[in-house]
């Protein structure tokens, strides 16, 4: 009975230990993708590029992404597939906004500055790769840090596109790299929305228990 008392005390301890852990990671991604919202998405309007706005809207989501995840870590397994359905919501949303900024920049065809690109979407890229490496650990652990995960490592793609697409633009002088790589990163952002909701979809069916 003791034995079986001492492992009980031992299994809750190391939960909240990896709850609470949890919690510090994501604190800590939510502020990097809030702060990197605003550098990137003020370089993308002084820039005029399509693909680096797009990022900057995608670190705008995770930061709520990760505010939810916040507020769901400790609850039930409902509440966590109820945070990262709303997750999918938010990350489909986003991927609409692209298509419609994309469709914009289709109808000005001004070109980016090259250089602005290169040098935010390599900032972007250091903070995302950092938020990739502390949430490494934790992506199997629920659906809710799974679905976190997922918005990190959309980030990293974004990145690449946004760098390809700086290069591209250097090479050409011409806005339809920008334009192309938005597109990619918008039917990217929006298979990932699919993912997050799909695997949210089971946890919201599951009954409620008291």
């Amino acid at each position: 009975m003791a034995d079986h008392c001492c492992a009980s005390k031992a299994g809750e301890l190391e939960r909240l230990a990896r709850v609470a852990e949890q919690r510090r990671v994501l604190v800590i991604v939510l502020v990097i993708n809030a702060a990197m919202f605003v550098t990137e998405f003020g370089a993308g309007l002084i820039a005029g590029s399509s693909a680096l706005m797009a990022d900057a809207s995608d670190m705008f989501g995770d930061a709520l992404v990760y505010a939810v995840s916040i507020y769901a870590i400790s609850r039930s397994d409902r509440w966590k597939a109820g945070a990262a359905a709303l997750k999918g919501v938010v990350i489909l949303l986003l991927a609409l906004g692209i298509v419609w900024n994309v469709a914009e920049k289709v109808a000005s065809g001004v070109p980016p500055s090259s250089l602005l690109m290169t040098v935010f979407g390599t900032l972007a890229l250091a903070a995302n790769l950092g938020c990739l490496a502390l949430l490494w650990r934790f992506r199997d652990q629920d659906v809710n840090m799974a679905s976190t995960f997922e918005c990190s490592r959309n980030d990293v793609i974004s990145n690449c596109g946004v760098l390809i697409a700086a290069g591209a633009v250097a090479l050409t002088a011409s806005p339809w790299p920008d334009i192309v790589i938005g597109g990619i990163m918008a039917v990217v952002i929006l298979r990932s929305a699919i993912r997050v909701l799909a695997s949210a979809a089971p946890g919201l069916r599951a009954p409620t228990t008291s």
